[in-house]
């Protein structure tokens, strides 16, 4: 994991209207959130069986994350990447998987080493101010 310093951190925004705006850069809710919190994710860079993502991580500061209306804070970015098996599984859950009613694999490593550490550091970087520009764009930050 490399861990991002951005403005990004600390700026408070609506949940509705930057799920909206976060959607349009490519970015997806993750699955890992609760009412209190959550975090965006954005595939940098997909090869074989490894994806480099970012996330962009928050902690809802009044309503509840599945409400429009939802305050949302940001925390500190950052960069992650997962590795999964390719191909098919040779284990009890194979014919699951061929015939589709097991559409995921459990990844070999959720946080496995990340080569080229600038690169993915400046790629973290450009995806975070794109954010921000469009954030600014469409009026979404507010006085922290």
């Amino acid at each position: 994991m490399l861990k991002l310093q951005t403005e990004l951190e600390g700026q408070i925004a609506s949940f509705g209207i930057m799920n909206d705006c976060i959607r349009d850069l490519g970015y997806n809710l993750g699955g890992n959130w609760d009412y209190d919190r959550g975090c965006f994710d954005h595939i940098l860079c997909q090869e074989g069986g490894e994806t480099i993502y970012i996330r962009l991580p928050f902690f809802v500061m009044d309503g509840e994350l599945d409400h429009y209306e939802a305050t949302i804070k940001f925390g500190t970015p950052y960069i992650i990447k997962h590795v999964v098996h390719v191909g098919l599984d040779r284990d009890e859950n194979s014919l699951l998987d061929a015939t589709g009613f097991s559409q995921f694999q459990q990844p070999i490593d959720t946080d496995g080493k990340i080569i080229d550490k600038n690169r993915w550091i400046h790629a973290g970087e450009v995806a975070v101010e794109n954010l921000l520009n469009c954030m600014q764009t469409q009026h979404l930050l507010k006085i922290s």
